[in-house]
Parts: C-alpha cells; sequence; structure tokens
C-alpha cells in the first residue's frame, strides 16, 4: 500500500515533471508515425494517416474522464490508507474501460460512417483511413483500460512509473511502426497494427508493475464491483468530467470554426500559434497531475493543513511556470511562426497575433491547476458548472467580438477570456468547496464520501 509523502514544493516538481517529460513523448509518436507513413511516397495514405489519428484523439479524448476520475478516486483510498478501496477502484476503472473499449469495437461501422462523414475527404484518403480505422479501433479496450491503469499509478503519486509506461507504449508503437510498414510492407494496416500491439503491452507491464506494488484487482468480488453506491460515485464523477470535456471541446471547436471564416490566412495562422500555446500546456499539465495526486490524497486522510499546502503549492508553481512558458512564447515565438510555415502571409499574421497566443498560457496555468484540485478533491460536479458558465461568459464575448467586428484579434480576446473566467470562477468557489469538504476540521459524516460531500 503506498504511503502518503508530506506536501512540499520538491515533492510537487517530483510529480509534475516525469508527467510532463510523458507528455511531450505523445505528439514525438505522431510526428514518427507520420514520417514512416510518409515515406511511402503517397499522399492520400499520409492523409488518411493523420485524419485517422485526430479521429482516435477525438473518441478517445472523451473517455479522458476514466483516468482522471480513477486518480483523484484513488488518491483518496491512499490518503485513507485503505488498500482495500484502491483495488475495489481499480477494478470498477478497469471493468469500465474494457466495457467502453468493447462497445466501441462493436459499433465501429456507425462510428466509422459518422468520423468519415464529418471528415469529407476524398474517396482515396476515405479508402485508407477505412483500412485504418478498422484495425486501430481494436486497440480500444487496451487503450481505455490504460487510462484506468495509469490513474490509478498516478493517484498512488507514482508518477515516475506513470512516465515509464507512457514512454514503453510510445517506444513499443515506434519500433513496429518502422517493422510493420517499412519492413514487412503492410502500410496502414501495419500502422494501426502497431498501436494496437503497444497498447496491449502497455497493459500488461502497467497491470505487472500494479502487481509489484500489492495491487490485486482481479481478486476483488464482482458484488464489492458492482456495489450500488460506489459505482453510482464513480459514474457521477465521470458523467461531471465528460461533461466538462465536451464543453472545453466545444469552446476549442468554435474557436477554429469562427477564425476559418477568416480566410485561409487567418486559419493557417491561428493553427501555428495554437500549437504554441498546446506545448505550452504540456508544461503545466504535469502540475494539474500533482495537484491530483496530492489534494486527493489530503481529502482521504481528512487533513485540511495538508489539502490546502498541496493546492497553494501547485498554484504557485504552475503560474511560475505559466510566467516562464508565456516569455519563453513571446520572446521565442517568431522563430517558431518561421519555422513551422514558409508563407509570407501566414508568418505576417502569425506575428500580428502573436501576443494574445504568448499571453494563453499564463492565463491558462490557473485553471489548469485549478482542475488537478478540484479532480483529486472529486468537486467534479462543480468543476462541470464552472466549465458550463465559463462556455456561457466566451459565447458573450463573441457577440461582442462578432457586434464590435475586432476579427480574429476579438476571437482571441474572447478565447482568452474563456480561460480567466474559468480560472476566476474556480477561484471563487475555491474556499467555500474547502470548507464543504473540511467543516471545522473535523471528519465528514460517516457514509458520505468527502469529495460528493462538497459539490
Amino acid at each position: 500500500m503506498t504511503t502518503p509523502l508530506p506536501v512540499t514544493g520538491r515533492r510537487v516538481l517530483a510529480l509534475a515533471l516525469p508527467m510532463t517529460l510523458a507528455h511531450v513523448t505523445t505528439p514525438l509518436l505522431g510526428f514518427v508515425g507520420a514520417a514512416v507513413i510518409g515515406r511511402l511516397g503517397d499522399a492520400a495514405l499520409l492523409g488518411a494517416a493523420a485524419l485517422g489519428a485526430v479521429i482516435f484523439d477525438a473518441i478517445f479524448w472523451s473517455f479522458g474522464s476514466l483516468r482522471m476520475a480513477t486518480a483523484g478516486l484513488t488518491a483518496q483510498a491512499v490518503g485513507a490508507r485503505d488498500a482495500a478501496e484502491v483495488d475495489r477502484t481499480l477494478a470498477r476503472s478497469l471493468a469500465a474501460g474494457a466495457a467502453a473499449g468493447l462497445l466501441l469495437v462493436l459499433l465501429q461501422v456507425p462510428l466509422a460512417a459518422v468520423a468519415f462523414a464529418v471528415a469529407g475527404s476524398s474517396e482515396a484518403v476515405t479508402a485508407g483511413l477505412a483500412t485504418y480505422f478498422h484495425v486501430r479501433i481494436l486497440a480500444s479496450p487496451f487503450t481505455l483500460a490504460n487510462y484506468a491503469v495509469l490513474g490509478s499509478v498516478l493517484g498512488r503519486g507514482r508518477t515516475d512509473l506513470g512516465l515509464a509506461i507512457q514512454v514503453a507504449i510510445n517506444l513499443v508503437n515506434v519500433g513496429l511502426t518502422l517493422l510493420l510498414v517499412l519492413g514487412f510492407g503492410l502500410g496502414l494496416t501495419g500502422a494501426a497494427l502497431a498501436t494496437v500491439i503497444a497498447e496491449a503491452s502497455g497493459l500488461m507491464l502497467g497491470l505487472l508493475i500494479l502487481a509489484r506494488l500489492g495491487s490485486r484487482p482481479f481478486s476483488v468480488k464482482l458484488a464489492e464491483v458492482l456495489d450500488g453506491p460506489a459505482l453510482r460515485r464513480t459514474l457521477s464523477v465521470n458523467v461531471d468530467v465528460i461533461v466538462r470535456t465536451l464543453a472545453l471541446v466545444a469552446a476549442i471547436i468554435i474557436f477554429s470554426a469562427l477564425g476559418a471564416r477568416s480566410g485561409d490566412t487567418i486559419l493557417a495562422a491561428n493553427a501555428v500559434l495554437w500549437n504554441l500555446f498546446l506545448i505550452g500546456g504540456f508544461f503545466l499539465d504535469g502540475f494539474a497531475t500533482a495537484a491530483e495526486t496530492l489534494c486527493g490524497q489530503a481529502v482521504g486522510a481528512r487533513d485540511e493543513e495538508a489539502f490546502r499546502k498541496a493546492a497553494a503549492l501547485s498554484l504557485r508553481w504552475c503560474l511560475g511556470f505559466g510566467v516562464a512558458v508565456s516569455a519563453i512564447a513571446w520572446f521565442g515565438g517568431g522563430p517558431f511562426i518561421d519555422a513551422v510555415t514558409t508563407s509570407p502571409e501566414v508568418r505576417e499574421a502569425a506575428r500580428r497575433y502573436l501576443p494574445a497566443a504568448a499571453l494563453a498560457p499564463l492565463i491558462a496555468a490557473l485553471p489548469f491547476a485549478f482542475d488537478g484540485i478540484y479532480i483529486g478533491a472529486t468537486w467534479t460536479r462543480a468543476m462541470r458548472d464552472l466549465m458550463l458558465a465559463a462556455l456561457l461568459a466566451y459565447g458573450g464575448m463573441l457577440v461582442v467580438a462578432r457586434l464590435g467586428e475586432f476579427g480574429n484579434g476579438g476571437l482571441w480576446a474572447a478565447f482568452l477570456g474563456f480561460l480567466a473566467a474559468r480560472g476566476i470562477g474556480q477561484a471563487l468557489a475555491y474556499p467555500g468547496l474547502t470548507r464543504r469538504t473540511f467543516p471545522g476540521g473535523a471528519p465528514a459524516s460517516a457514509g458520505i464520501a468527502p469529495g460528493r460531500a462538497a459539490d
């Protein structure tokens, strides 16, 4: 059984940095995959692989709640020193991930029809995409079960092991992609099959690591896995996070769609700047993970002082990195733009809106950190409602920007306002939620889960 460690700045960094490295390896995998398929010399195949990656990113991102909910619930069980509940949480999450993955496999035909219709690609690209899709979809049960494993590892505070699992999956994927595509000439089928095998291998490795940590999820009785109150709590947390994620996706889609209406040059410039923002997000997300672990363990232990200290340190470090990342983007954004595009028009447009994109990581630091705090404490209902309120505020700002004819600058200002609204809303709700989770410093009422009591 993992024992909660003292909350210190060094501990926050030790948790955050491995996950930052894990996030950085993911786009490298996409780059290698694109490079391997690109060597086949067929633009349609490259387009199919790129579209396939986007489609599966969208599908699996929708189930990201499984990792976050598992991490928060596991961290609380670790804080309460309840090894049995750690295993029960993992068993429920593995079952949910495998079931959802199998459902995706069974529904692959209608899912493919919708995805291909939305993609609107040429016949050649669609044919390649179909080949890739119907093989890659077989990885779904393994991928979603891996989310459960990763959440369990992170909830225990072992982000180093989370990094090891992610790197192992990516290395196996890269190696098999090279072997199956270039060595055996299997093309898109080989690339998709490499991902299936890599995800299955990652799941086996993750379960072995958890077994070494003393976890026995397959020994949990079925009646405990299907326990009504526990299942309802797990489902509630997952649904809240799913709604929050879909609202965030909606905000991003609106941003992209409105930018596209301003013409191809603005669309391309925004795409370049968006990638700059995403790179900054890799560095911030690690601190959200640290907050999930430390705050969740403090809630489980009913330790208000540790919770407040973990929240404060996570916010401080995340804001500090936000300042650093924004400064790097501000001063290094020009060379980045030149490296990504050779179009003079796109370069000029991207530089025009670079200040807004450079500010985004700093403004996003607050909601990133608070997301981790809220997930760790399982204040997911509040997180969901605050996200929806921020989305409404975003809509209002977009209306003002449109009526004022502020163009793409107004679009960026509205998006920054959306990020700020999220962070400010979470900051304002934080004191009240903390008081309700730790009423008078006393333990929560019997039978009430600490996180949900605050909702």
